[in-house]
């Protein structure tokens, strides 16, 4: 997995084949519908133990970066529009970084929903696309006012190899997208039903973050729409996520949702590597490349 390169031309061609528009200028896709009917067994986390993503002569300095999408009643809207504005965001982020390797998560709640995780494997081309289009959209959750988050950070850190962390010394990143406050743990019964999972307890989440922000550069993004719960919940997730996270924390409308993803990218890989290092990666333009 991880091969290849997103390209403009041929995204172009993967989405016109599904009869959708391509916008050449913008990269913008429409007509993308989110039309499966139950989780994909190659997304499904009882289907597999390892995601990878490992260097090789074409991609040499990975940067292993999980998109994780609220998949949950109130967040189709943010979901549509990742899944329009995906082929900007990739290609704006391969301009810039050439051996970013996404993979696409669906989060869902584990105490309510059949599938509240999905996971593709790590990629770097129009197979991101086709990842994004696998995912179930349940619209279910529940009345607990959050949703599974950090199961994000849980099959991070520990359903991923990552060759930048174990053999550079560079961390991951995991952007997490939706529109709740912070989920305070993992209930170990579901956790563990759906990922053939071995945990003894329930999964406390200011210790998850503790453990996989050594291996990961953990984002949150509220959506901030009205489509979104983000408004009624609003002091409840900065006073959650924003304590924990501090300026890791956005807030994001949906016009601005891909700049906002491109931002944690490029914001992760220059934390990652010192002033010193990003001298010896910049390019003629100024921009860091590998």
């Amino acid at each position: 997995m991880g091969s290849g390169v997103f390209t403009s031309s041929v995204f172009c061609d993967y989405s016109t084949s599904l009869g959708r528009s391509y916008d050449t200028v913008t990269n913008y896709v429409s007509g993308q519908e989110y039309t499966a009917k139950r989780m994909d067994e190659g997304l499904d986390p009882k289907k597999f133990t390892i995601r990878e993503c490992v260097n090789s002569e074409e991609h040499p300095n990975t940067v292993p970066v999980i998109l994780a999408l609220d998949v949950t009643g109130s967040m189709g809207s943010a979901c549509s529009e990742t899944a329009a504005a995906i082929g900007k965001i990739v290609i704006n982020l391969f301009n810039r970084f050439k051996d970013v390797e996404f993979c696409i998560m669906g989060i869902g709640d584990l105490a309510y929903d059949r599938a509240p995780i999905q996971m593709s494997q790590f990629e770097s081309d129009v197979r991101i696309a086709e990842a994004l289009d696998k995912v179930y959209m349940e619209h279910g959750g529940g009345g607990n006012s959050y949703e599974s988050y950090t199961a994000a950070w849980y099959m991070g850190l520990y359903h991923t190899k990552l060759d930048c962390f174990d053999k550079q010394n560079r961390k991951g990143i995991i952007i997490t997208m939706g529109d709740e406050p912070l989920n305070p743990y993992l209930p170990v019964e579901e956790l563990n039903e759906e990922t053939n999972g071995h945990a003894q307890g329930d999964v406390d989440t200011d210790k998850l973050y503790v453990d996989a922000s050594k291996k990961f550069d953990i984002y949150h993004i509220a959506i901030d729409d009205k489509a979104c719960m983000y408004r009624y919940y609003k002091g409840e997730i900065e006073n959650t996520w924003a304590k924990l996270l501090g300026s890791n924390f956005k807030v994001s409308t949906i016009n601005e949702l891909s700049k906002t993803i491109e931002d944690c990218v490029a914001e992760s890989i220059d934390k990652n590597h010192g002033s010193e290092a990003n001298a010896q990666l910049l390019n003629e333009n100024g921009e860091i490349t590998w």
